[in-house]
């Protein structure tokens, strides 16, 4: 996931840099490694998962216009991205998953 999201950043800041600016942040909180026990002597290692990213796309030449906010900390993502459309609205989305909601 986490190889996707620089991915992802990494095109839209090579398209955008020919037109207009760009900005992006990825941050990864490196937790303590636990270990996880599964019997018969195997276990594996846990870490909590925490990460906070961002972009932002203003091109007044192509008129996109766009932006997303995430972050995760253990079983709880939080959200946010803004999409201003051809016709002039914008279209803004609040996103939350957890243990419970998905």
């Amino acid at each position: 996931m986490f190889f996707k999201v620089l991915c992802l950043l990494s095109v839209a800041v090579a398209v955008v840099s020919a037109h207009g600016h760009s900005s992006q942040f990825v941050h990864k909180y490196d937790g303590h490694h636990e270990s996880v026990h599964h019997g018969h002597g195997h276990h594996d290692y846990y870490t909590h998962p925490k990460f906070e990213f961002g972009y932002k796309v203003d091109d007044d030449h192509t008129g996109d216009h766009k932006s997303q906010h995430e972050h995760r900390d253990g079983d709880v993502v939080k959200g946010h991205y803004s999409l201003h459309e051809p016709d002039g609205s914008v279209r803004d989305v609040h996103y939350h998953g957890d243990h419970h909601s998905g």
